[in-house]
């Protein structure tokens, strides 16, 4: 058939049915976090926004940026990059994680494309078709979806206020009478919950991934924003040089996600798997981003930021945790996190019969946005419970995001009730 001729047919057919499609195509499962963007953006009326998981727009250094960029744009090459990382950002980095809880091997760090790329590489260099993965529940699941890329079978595993529920996991492994081949956690103030995980936890975690010969896909976007209580070891400080450690990091939510900027820690000998991979993939990360953080950790600033970050977001998670009390009251529970941007909210009583996928449409009727529970569990679990933003949001506007998320529960509570709390009603979801 020429290509005129097949211009010519009539398009009929669902384009998936009639393309030659990878058998890999049928994980590609997107988004509901991101696609929220592109919701909100169509939206015109106004909305309180706690669905992305974003800095503040006023806590990103803007004018910092600007006057670096100029500098970098003036002198910087915009041709391509080293693979693994520029190498000023190489040594400003380790320069500054010496100074941490987690310092860094310079042999050890490539620089990535924001975290998602390094739970893309995790995944790609690991992760076999049909290979368990276990993942918490709830979770991130754009990293649930990257293992699902890559035909990864999910086990789920609950979550409590210590974390990830370690000491369950045998139980379930042998359930499945498999051997995972992977761990994905988010150890500090978990998305969506906001929960961190114990050092027992972590502990028993490094055992049972060293039994199973499991790597642990350690993602902490949030560990440098603890703002009350005391540091935990990380992993990687608990068991270091670990090669089933397997580390991402990323300056999205301390610097700006704009930027697509990220690091990922893995052994050496995996580390030029990495660059092998991220080569099939963009070449580099983008040259004069990297600049642009390599001389802002330079100039000192990175630790002043943060010390910022941290008293904003606590004062921003205290008013958000009070204006829910305040208007809510035992309609509904939450979390309480030491750090982070995040709050976990389950619906109470005959609230927990409201739907929170319906709710999202009538909250955002009424200008308010945030992301449903069943979005965070990749078997779309936690239909009574969803997940709020508390660090892009001022506390006047989280008042009256939350004044509008009870006015939508109201309505959804009156529209259960009209058409009767019997056959008719909704199941809550489970934690």
């Amino acid at each position: 058939m020429t290509v005129n001729s097949f211009a010519a047919q009539p398009r009929t057919t669902d384009v998936r049915t009639a393309l030659p499609l990878a058998d890999r195509a049928a994980g590609l499962v997107g988004s509901v976090i991101d696609s929220s963007t592109s919701l909100l953006a169509s939206q015109t009326h106004d909305i309180v926004r706690f669905a992305m998981g974003s800095p503040a727009d006023e806590a990103v250094p803007v004018e910092e940026f600007r006057d670096i960029a100029a500098k970098v744009l003036d002198h910087s090459s915009m041709t391509y990059g080293a693979t693994e990382g520029e190498p000023g950002l190489l040594e400003a980095l380790v320069g500054y994680l010496a100074g941490t809880s987690e310092p860094a091997d310079p042999d050890r760090i490539t620089i990535t494309a924001g975290g998602m790329q390094g739970l893309d590489l995790a995944c790609k260099i690991f992760i076999n078709p049909g290979d368990l993965v276990i993942v918490e529940s709830p979770t991130y699941t754009n990293g649930s979806a990257t293992a699902l890329s890559y035909g990864a079978d999910l086990l789920e595993a609950p979550v409590d206020e210590d974390g990830l529920i370690v000491e369950a996991l045998p139980e379930l492994v042998a359930a499945t009478g498999r051997i995972p081949k992977a761990i994905y956690t988010i150890p500090n103030f978990q998305n969506p919950s906001g929960v961190t995980l114990s050092l027992p936890r972590r502990q028993r975690l490094l055992e049972l991934a060293h039994e199973w010969n499991a790597v642990i896909i350690d993602d902490d976007p949030y560990g440098l924003l603890r703002f009350e209580g005391e540091d935990l070891p990380s992993l990687q400080t608990l068991s270091p040089n670990d090669p089933l450690l397997f580390s991402v990091r990323t300056f999205s939510k301390i610097l700006a996600p704009g930027l697509r900027v990220g690091w990922v820690d893995t052994d050496p000998a995996v580390r030029q798997l990495v660059i092998n991979a991220k080569q099939a993939m963009d070449t580099c990360t983008n040259v004069p981003a990297q600049h642009i953080v390599a001389e802002f950790i330079r100039r000192g600033g990175l630790d002043q930021h943060l010390a910022g970050l941290r008293t904003e977001y606590k004062h921003r998670k205290d008013a958000m945790q009070e204006s829910l009390h305040r208007h809510m009251g035992n309609r509904i529970t939450t979390t309480d996190p030491e750090g982070g941007f995040f709050l976990w909210l389950t619906l109470q009583g005959e609230d927990a019969h409201i739907s929170t996928q319906k709710l999202f449409e009538t909250a955002l009727a009424e200008g308010v946005a945030f992301i449903p529970g069943p979005a965070l569990s990749a078997s779309g679990k936690f239909d009574d419970a969803l997940r709020l933003c508390f660090a892009s949001t001022t506390p006047e506007r989280a008042e009256e995001g939350i004044i509008r998320l009870r006015r939508a529960m109201d309505r959804e509570l009156a529209a259960l009730d009209d058409g009767g709390l019997g056959g008719g009603m909704r199941g809550g979801g489970t934690r």
